[in-house]
C-alpha cells in the first residue's frame, strides 16, 4: 500500500518555505568587523532586515542605525519593516557593539 500523506508532507514543508522566504528579489549583503557582524536584506535602498551580530558570542549592547532609523540599546539588535519602505538619500545600514558603558565597535556598515 502506498502512503500518500509522506509525499503530500513534504510537498507542504516546501510550500511553507517557499512563502515564508525573502522576496526573490532582495539582495542579502554583510559586513564583520573585529567584534559584530552587520547583515542586511534590501532591494536597492529599499531595506527589508538589518540584524547586527557578536561574532564572539559574549554578553553586549548592540544597535542598528539606517537613515533616520536608530535601534534602542538591546542585547540582539534586529529590525524588520514592511517591504515597499525607502529612507531616500541613506546608502549604509550599520551596527555597533558596547560592553560595560564602553563603545566596543561602531560604524561598521553595508553598502546599499
Amino acid at each position: 500500500m502506498i502512503d500518500i500523506k509522506k509525499p503530500a508532507l513534504a510537498l507542504a514543508a516546501c510550500a511553507i518555505t517557499l512563502v515564508s522566504a525573502a522576496p526573490a528579489f532582495a539582495q542579502v549583503d554583510s559586513h564583520c568587523g573585529k567584534y559584530i557582524c552587520v547583515m542586511t536584506a534590501h532591494h536597492n535602498r529599499f531595506v527589508q532586515d538589518i540584524t547586527v551580530q557578536t561574532k564572539d558570542g559574549l554578553p553586549g549592547t548592540l544597535r542598528a542605525y539606517w537613515g533616520n532609523y536608530h535601534s534602542p540599546k538591546v542585547n540582539a539588535a534586529s529590525h524588520r519593516w514592511a517591504v515597499g519602505y525607502e529612507q531616500a538619500h541613506s546608502k549604509l545600514v550599520c551596527g555597533g557593539l558596547e560592553r560595560d558603558g564602553r563603545t566596543i565597535e561602531d560604524g561598521v556598515c553595508v553598502t546599499i
